[in-house]
């Protein structure tokens, strides 16, 4: 991934040098187990808690003969330990140590996009809170429908995102598995019961039943999870756009002085904070479909899941992240125009209140379909031009059936917003 996109959190887990401080983790851990059987004896596994280490410039000189990055590393970590290397990778094979590392890696992924996500969440909600009574207009194919409250559209964002932490609380324990089972799964080397103990020193469990790998429905599990975070952010920051339209102007990002909207327009406010969570939302449901190519395997494994895994994996992890953090700070700076949203919302006068006066006169007796087409006929007077609310109070045949205290009612935005604050969290 690109620096531009990563957070520190993330690198923390992803970086080169900690995938490999997880390899020796591993593999020390391995060692442990085997102490603890009587294999491996206490003066050696000393040597080996005291000397493991690695180099990776020394770990790419070996590569370059090896031409595997797991061999190279375990030769490594054997040169620096000395004689009691010969333990290290005992009974195992390289997916025994990638596979288990990578689980501590998604484990550890999954608390920080929690840590991320509840930091979003608690954004949202002050938002929500602080505009609970903003009235709005409702769109409906980007069509003036009925007012809400600018509370209750973030509610909703809140309500979808606690869902999606529910889900990432949930894959912290689908993603932390290990295996130390072997070539091909069947603990010709390594019993399950020391593979049990292993996981759990790693704060694991192991999988129930793995092949040379553990298998990779798990990982595209993970990945079509982070694509649908990423598609809720898509929603918040879309909507966030079409709100700071020229002609709408309901909300805008904060814009600090001196900064540039367009090289070439000085006039330029542009929503690119916004825009750039779209456009990442895509490559994590790209990543996702890419994953899901890997669940099937020639027979116990082949080597094509290897390579995309390089990229897809940390690539989410660092993308659900930052994007997380960005609308989280998009919102701590929104600027939210109510005198805008009333506007907007008065536009067509009261004939969003159509609905209101066709339930009314429904309730006093009329046939729906005569009450709708009673309703209609004012307005589509005020597409026209006629202010809807003054025709209908003109008019005779709605007279016959409510009064002037109903009418009033009909037209009444704390009335039609009365109930816009329930689960608003």
């Amino acid at each position: 991934m690109i620096e531009r996109y990563t957070t520190p959190a993330m690198t923390a887990i992803w970086s080169r040098q900690a995938k490999y401080q997880r390899w020796m983790e591993v593999e020390v851990a391995i060692c442990e187990a085997h102490h603890e059987a009587g294999t491996v004896s206490a003066a050696e596994i000393g040597e080996i808690r005291a000397k493991a280490a690695f180099d990776i410039a020394r770990c790419d000189e070996i590569e370059l003969e090896t031409r595997h990055d797991l061999a190279a590393f375990v030769r490594n970590l054997e040169e620096n330990i000395g004689e009691a290397g010969k333990w290290i990778h005992f009974g195992v094979t390289s997916y025994d140590v990638i596979d288990t590392a990578l689980g501590m890696m998604l484990r550890d992924s999954c608390d920080v996009l929690l840590d991320s996500a509840r930091g979003l969440l608690s954004e949202i909600k002050r938002l929500g809170e602080e505009h609970r009574d903003t009235p709005m207009i409702g769109r409906t194919h980007a069509i003036h429908a009925e007012p809400i409250t600018f509370g209750f559209k973030c509610a909703s964002w809140a309500r979808e995102l606690e869902r999606n932490i529910d889900r990432l609380e949930g894959m912290r324990e689908t993603v932390a598995f290990g295996k130390i089972s072997g070539a091909v799964g069947i603990h010709a080397h390594v019993d399950p019961a020391m593979e049990a103990g292993i996981c759990a020193r790693l704060g694991l469990k192991p999988e129930p039943i793995s092949t040379q790998i553990i298998n990779r429905d798990r990982h595209a599990d993970f990945l079509n999870l982070l694509a649908l975070l990423g598609a809720g952010l898509e929603r918040i920051a879309t909507e966030l756009r079409n709100l700071q339209r020229t002609e709408i102007l309901e909300v805008q990002e904060a814009f600090k002085a001196g900064q540039t909207g367009s090289s070439a327009m000085p006039h330029k406010r542009n929503p690119w904070n916004s825009e750039t969570v779209v456009g990442l939302s895509r490559i994590l449901r790209g990543n996702a479909g890419a994953m899901l190519e890997s669940v099937a395997t020639w027979h116990e494994r082949d080597l094509t899941n290897s390579s995309m895994e390089r990229v897809v994996l940390p690539d989410s992890c660092q993308l659900a992240d930052f994007m997380l953090n960005r609308v989280r700070a998009i919102l701590s700076g929104l600027v939210v125009l109510p005198e805008n949203m009333t506007r907007n919302m008065r536009l067509m006068g009261d004939l969003v209140f159509s609905e209101h006066l066709m339930s009314n006169l429904i309730r006093k007796g009329l046939m729906r379909q005569v009450a709708y087409k009673l309703a209609q006929k004012h307005a589509a007077l005020a597409w026209d031009g006629v202010d809807f609310k003054t025709s209908v109070y003109e008019d005779a045949e709605v007279r016959a059936h409510l009064s002037e205290a109903e009418l009033d009612e009909v037209f009444s935005l704390e009335h039609h917003l009365r109930n816009a604050g329930h689960n608003v969290p």
